[in-house]
C-alpha cells in the first residue's frame, strides 16, 4: 500500500519548483513555450503532410493552402497549451501565495487546455477529447491498482472490446447515414453487406448462385502443353474459389454466392493484410539495424509474431460472419440484433492481439455513440461544452500524474511530454513534491531510468 496523502499545501518560490533552471517566471514560460512551437510544428507538419499523401492524388492549390493552414492552426493549438501551462503554474503561485495540491499541475494545465482547445478547429475538438481520454482512463486504473483500491482483471482489455464492439456492431446494423470514422473501420472488417444502407438498397432479385458463377472452359489439348507452373496453381485456385461460391446460401443471407465463400475469402484477405501490416511495420522500425545486419532480415520476417494481428483480423471477420450466418439459418431471417452475439463471440479474436489502446479507443467510441443516440432521442440534453471540459479534465489529469506521481503514467506519453517540453517536465523540482508523501522524487527516477530519459539537462533560459 503506497504512501497516502499527507499535507495539501507548501510555501516555495516559483524558482525552486517550477522553473529550478531560472530565477524568472517569464524567462522559462517563454522558453517552454518556443520549444513547444518547434515540437508542435515537426510534429503536425509530419501528421498533415501524410494525410495529404495518403489521398492518392495530386494535391490541389487549395488542399496545399488548407494544409498549411491546418498546420498553423493545429501548431498553435499545441504550443499555446504548453506555454500556458507554465503560465498559469507561477500565476497561481502568485495569486495564492503558496502552492497547493491542485494548483501544482491540474488546475494550471485545465486552464492552459481550455484556452488551447478553442484555438484548435471545431472538427478536431473530438477526437483530440477521444485521444486524451483514451489515455487518461488507463492512468486512472493504474492510479487505482496502485493505490490497492482495485485489481488488475486478466484479459481485461478483452472484455472492453468485445462489450464495446457489440454495441459499435449493432449501430453499424441499425442506423443509417454513419459519418463516424469507426463505421469505415467496421466496414473494412466486416464487409458492405451486413450494413444498414446495402441491406435496404440491394435488390429483391435473385443473387448470383452456382449456375451463374464462371466456370474456366477446358482448355484444348494443345493448349495444356503450354501451361506452367504457376497458370496450373491459378486455375487450382479459380476452381476451388469457383467451388466455395457454388455452396449453398441461405435465403435470408444478403451476401452474393454461399457462406463458405462469405466467410473464408474476407478472413483470409484481412488475414493477408495483417501480416503484411505488421510485418511492413517491423521493417520500418528496425531499418537501422538490418542495413547495419542484412543478415537479421529473415529472422525479423519469418516471426511468429507476426502472424498475431492477422489472426486478430481475419479470426474476427470470420467469427463474426460464421455466427451471423448460423443465426440467419437457425432462425430464417436476418436482424441488427444478430450484430450483438456475433460481435462477442468474434471478440475472442482480440486475444491473439490484445491492446489496450484499442480497446479503449472502442470503448469510448461506443460510449460516444451511445451519447449520441440518447441525445437524438431526448432521453437526455446535450451539453454543448461536454467534449471541450471533458478534454480540459483529461488533459489536466495526466499532466497532474506526470508531476505527482509519473509511475502511473504511460511510457510514450511521458516521453511525448519530455519531448514537448525540451526536458523540462522532468528538471521540474520533484523533492518539494515529496511533502505529499507520494515518494514523488522516487518514482521520477524510476521512470527516468524505465524511459531512458534524464533530468541532467541545463537551460539557456
Amino acid at each position: 500500500m503506497p504512501a497516502q496523502l499527507s499535507k495539501f499545501s507548501f510555501d516555495a518560490p516559483c524558482m525552486d519548483y517550477t522553473h529550478p533552471w531560472t530565477d524568472s517566471c517569464i524567462s522559462s514560460t517563454a522558453g517552454l513555450g518556443l520549444h513547444s512551437l518547434q515540437e508542435s510544428l515537426r510534429i503536425y507538419t509530419t501528421v498533415y503532410v501524410i494525410a495529404l499523401l495518403m489521398r492518392g492524388k495530386i494535391p490541389s492549390r487549395e488542399d496545399i493552402k488548407k494544409t498549411i493552414l491546418g498546420i498553423l492552426q493545429s501548431t498553435a493549438f499545441l504550443s499555446w497549451s504548453g506555454f500556458a501551462y507554465s503560465l498559469f503554474i507561477c500565476l497561481l503561485r502568485r495569486l495564492l501565495g503558496r502552492f497547493y495540491f491542485p494548483t501544482v499541475s491540474f488546475v494550471p494545465s485545465f486552464l492552459s487546455s481550455l484556452s488551447a482547445i478553442l484555438i484548435e478547429r471545431s472538427s478536431r475538438r473530438t477526437l483530440l477529447c477521444l485521444y486524451v481520454s483514451n489515455i487518461a482512463t488507463e492512468t486512472l486504473f493504474r492510479m487505482g491498482v496502485w493505490r490497492g483500491y482495485i485489481s488488475p482483471i486478466p484479459k481485461g482489455e478483452v472484455y472492453i472490446f468485445a462489450a464495446s464492439v457489440a454495441v459499435l456492431l449493432y449501430f453499424f446494423r441499425s442506423k443509417m447515414n454513419k459519418q463516424d470514422q469507426i463505421y469505415k473501420i467496421l466496414r473494412f472488417i466486416i464487409g458492405q453487406y451486413e450494413e444498414t444502407e446495402y441491406l435496404v438498397k440491394r435488390n429483391l432479385s435473385s443473387k448470383p448462385s452456382s449456375e451463374n458463377v464462371d466456370r474456366k472452359k477446358e482448355p484444348k489439348k494443345s493448349e495444356k502443353r503450354q501451361f506452367t507452373l504457376l497458370r496450373k496453381s491459378f486455375e487450382a485456385y479459380k476452381n476451388i474459389i469457383n467451388t466455395l461460391k457454388a455452396q449453398s446460401r441461405h435465403p435470408s443471407c444478403p451476401h452474393p454466392y454461399s457462406c463458405a465463400h462469405y466467410i473464408l475469402m474476407d478472413s483470409a484477405r484481412l488475414f493477408s493484410y495483417g501480416v503484411c501490416g505488421q510485418v511492413a511495420l517491423k521493417l520500418i522500425l528496425q531499418v537501422k539495424g538490418l542495413l547495419q545486419k542484412p543478415k537479421l532480415l529473415k529472422s525479423t520476417i519469418f516471426q511468429k509474431e507476426n502472424l498475431n494481428l492477422g489472426v486478430c483480423l481475419g479470426g474476427f471477420a470470420g467469427l463474426y460472419r460464421l455466427v451471423s450466418c448460423l443465426l440467419r439459418r437457425t432462425f430464417y431471417r436476418d436482424s441488427h440484433l444478430f450484430a450483438i452475439p456475433a460481435g462477442l463471440v468474434a471478440s475472442m479474436a482480440f486475444t491473439a492481439y490484445p491492446n489496450n489502446t484499442v480497446a479503449l479507443y472502442f470503448m469510448w467510441k461506443a460510449l460516444q455513440l451511445l451519447w449520441n443516440d440518447a441525445v437524438e432521442n431526448k432521453k437526455v440534453p446535450k451539453v454543448t461544452w461536454f467534449a471541450i471540459l471533458l478534454y480540459c479534465f483529461s488533459t489536466a489529469l495526466l499532466f497532474h500524474v506526470a508531476i505527482i506521481e509519473p509511475q502511473n503514467l504511460r511510457s510514450s506519453y511521458w516521453r511525448f511530454l519530455y519531448n514537448m517540453s525540451g526536458g523540462r517536465i522532468a528538471v521540474m523540482s520533484r523533492e518539494l513534491l515529496d511533502v505529499f508523501g507520494l515518494e514523488t522524487s522516487k518514482n521520477l527516477q524510476n521512470v527516468l531510468m524505465r524511459t531512458k530519459t534524464t533530468d541532467k539537462i541545463t537551460f539557456s533560459f
